[in-house]
């Protein structure tokens, strides 16, 4: 190369340079830099040269080990990343970028180092910001919990953006309340949610996640969540520059060492949620208008995750509200049952159950479960709750109002609207149905996916109850068996949902079987010591126990007999009738009753073949049955005047407070219900 032309690139490299230009002899000191090193603008050149980069305070301890590495290796280092702070120039750690190369002689002697440097801390700070943000995508808004968000929130800042973070939200937003759109400005009440520090002996005194604060007028605070737009104080001083709105608050600043403050207010879709404060303590630089950038964003994330969890808690709460409005506010009272329940809810689910008193002083247990959580499974399980009951009213025999529930529960699916992928989500229940006949003991079951239920008997014998599991509701084809057994008088069914079992029911039958054994005072305070047996721990998911307590009608109140298919048995009836009643004290309902019987008696021996069979019992209500081995259930109608019949079922309609017909193994049953005195 021509002489003329490195005395040239001499000239440029030190007097109009893009980049900062280090000359440094064998000992690591300066001989020569040029006009565009970082720091050393200001200082005389007789500062600087024969003085080494630790001398200058220019270079950390990493920094000067390189420089040794590349002198004595002679391998090169490109962009070597340091911090530090600059002898000169912009206030605060700086991030270099270094590049270092060994300086030989023709013969090969070390002459020295030349290094250039770079001042990137600006793209330093903007590629931290977005590795920041990045991370914050991944790692805020993992629940819909108002807390863990704002937790993660103060955990994602802390250390990489502020030395301390506090979260605080309205207490409203916990309840899922929608606060007012703004401005917010005296005395508002909020919750700490989430705090994070560096150094938790720094923040002594401050308040702990859960605390409630008020926050005063004339604070940072109070002025963010008042106009929400955020507020920066790069430097607190010692008096002038602090919050003078809330002194408590300032002494707390002061003793944890706060140099600089950020606060943020927390907001979502013209929604205010709360605010949040970033702290940097002595041992760190002032927060700039950069940082206060990366807050808001960091915020501004965090404020859509936390309105999500404040809608879905406003969801699950009106979903718990309707839940409970369609639940049984307390068990039917009934003399074929003592009954008791204990109900664990952990979320708005579609689990039921029921105690329905049926004709004839039988009554029916129900245990149901609806898939799925949230609004959708509780008003599907108040529809099939209703449709249950209704079945139930109709006396139709366990399988066939499965039978029932599961064409139902189908139709339901199949409206179900669309989710976002365009498929339709897929609804199922299962349900246990059993009748309890306390003339007889006996109990006929049906199941469809439900866990069976356990059986305790006096004699201390506890099983599972063996019944055929029909698939569950709204899949399948609808297939269900009727279940008969005949249990003695104070015999315990227990119906529970699988929420209940920490496996199967096999595998927990010793703990009912002990628990089941265990005395106590009242079927109540039983039923919640097994509820904790099989539950040591808080439940998963919502779980039922219900215990029913068999009882049976004894002769005194059962009166039955058998009757001829002729037209004398109208009068024998009548007859029959009346002696019961003078046996029970119940004489003023005679003519009624024996009206009743006479016209049930009347249509059986005309519409049916066979013998006819005639029952009173005294319960609740004084009950006449009559039963016949036709399977035609009779119909009322409305007779004309020149009609000579077919008033017989109107007459039974105006005395009976209550009547209907229900098929049995051999026939039909028509029964009437009349109130006792």
């Amino acid at each position: 190369m021509h002489p003329d032309y490195a005395t040239a690139l001499l000239h440029v490299l030190f007097t109009q340079p893009p980049i900062g230009l280090h000359v440094l002899d064998p000992d690591l000191r300066i001989v020569r830099y040029n006009a565009a090193a970082p720091g050393l603008q200001d200082l005389n050149a007789s500062d600087v040269v024969g003085r080494t980069w630790r001398d200058l305070g220019y270079v950390t301890d990493d920094g000067a080990h390189m420089l040794r590495r590349v002198l004595a290796t002679g391998e090169p280092v490109s962009n070597f990343r340091c911090e530090m702070r600059m002898p000169r120039g912009p206030v605060g750690t700086r991030v270099l970028a270094i590049s270092a190369f060994r300086l030989e002689g023709p013969d090969g002697s070390i002459l020295g180092v030349v290094a250039t440097v770079v001042d990137v801390t600006e793209q330093d700070r903007a590629q931290r910001s977005l590795e920041l943000l990045y991370k914050a995508g991944a790692l805020i808004g993992t629940t819909l919990d108002v807390f863990r968000t704002a937790q993660e929130l103060a955990e994602v800042a802390v250390p990489d953006l502020a030395d301390g973070v506090a979260v605080d939200v309205l207490d409203s937003v916990l309840q899922g309340a929608a606060p007012s759109s703004g401005p917010l400005l005296d005395q508002v009440i909020v919750r700490r949610a989430g705090f994070c520090v560096v150094a938790s002996d720094s923040f002594r005194g401050a308040f702990e996640v859960g605390a409630v604060r008020v926050v005063r007028y004339g604070t940072p605070h109070a002025q963010s969540l008042a106009d929400l737009r955020p507020r920066l104080l790069s430097r607190l001083g010692t008096d002038a520059g602090w919050p003078s709105g809330d002194p408590a608050d300032a002494r707390l600043l002061r003793q944890a060492g706060v140099r600089s403050l950020m606060v943020v207010p927390l907001a979502a879709r013209e929604v205010v949620l709360g605010v949040a404060a970033f702290y940097r303590t002595q041992n760190s630089d002032p927060f700039t208008q950069a940082d206060l950038g990366v807050a808001v964003d960091l915020v501004g994330r965090a404020a859509v995750c936390v309105d999500n969890a404040r809608r879905y808690t406003r969801e699950h709460t009106v979903a718990r509200l309707t839940q409970r409005a369609l639940m049984p506010a307390r068990l039917p009272a009934h003399s074929a049952l003592e009954t008791a329940y204990t109900y664990l809810s952990v979320a708005p689910s579609g689990v039921w159950y029921d105690v329905i008193p049926l004709s004839g002083a039988r009554v029916a247990l129900v245990a149901g479960e609806v898939s799925g959580h949230g609004m959708a499974a509780v008003t599907t399980m108040g529809r099939l709750r209703t449709a249950v009951t209704a079945f139930a009213s109709m006396d139709l025999p366990p399988d066939e109002l499965l039978e029932r529930l599961h064409s139902l529960t189908g139709q339901l699916s199949r409206e179900q609207p669309l989710e976002q992928d365009g498929h339709r989500p897929t609804l199922t229940a299962t349900c246990l149905y059993a009748v309890y006949d306390p003339t007889d003991g006996s109990c006929v079951l049906s199941r469809a996916g439900h866990p069976p239920p356990v059986l305790a008997q006096p004699d201390g014998t506890v099983r599972i109850v063996d019944i055929p599991a029909g698939p569950v509701l709204g899949q399948g084809a609808p297939s269900y068996t009727n279940t008969r057994l005949y249990v003695p008088e104070g015999s315990i069914f227990a119906l529970h949902n699988a929420g209940l079992l920490q496996g199967t029911a096999e595998s927990r039958l010793p703990v009912y079987r002990e628990g089941l054994r265990r005395p106590a005072e009242t079927l109540q305070n039983l039923c919640d010591a097994l509820s904790v047996s099989l539950l040591p721990a808080p439940p998963k998911d919502d779980a039922l126990l219900l215990l029913a307590r068999t009882r049976v009608l004894g002769p005194e109140n059962l009166a039955a007999w058998p009757l001829p298919a002729t037209p004398r048995s109208a009068a024998e009836a009548r007859h029959l009738i009346s002696n019961s009643l003078d046996e029970w004290g119940l004489t003023e309902l005679d003519f009624s009753s024996t009206l009743i019987a006479s016209e049930l008696v009347t249509n059986a021996v005309r519409y049916s073949d066979g013998p006819v069979k005639l029952r009173l019992i005294r319960d609740a209500t004084l009950t006449c049955e009559v039963s016949d081995s036709s399977s035609t259930s009779p119909h009322l109608r409305h007779a004309e005047d020149d009609d000579e019949g077919g008033r017989g079922l109107y007459l039974v309609s105006e005395i009976a407070q209550n009547w209907g017909t229900r098929r049995n193994e051999r026939g039909k049953t028509i029964w009437a219900e009349q109130p006792i005195p």
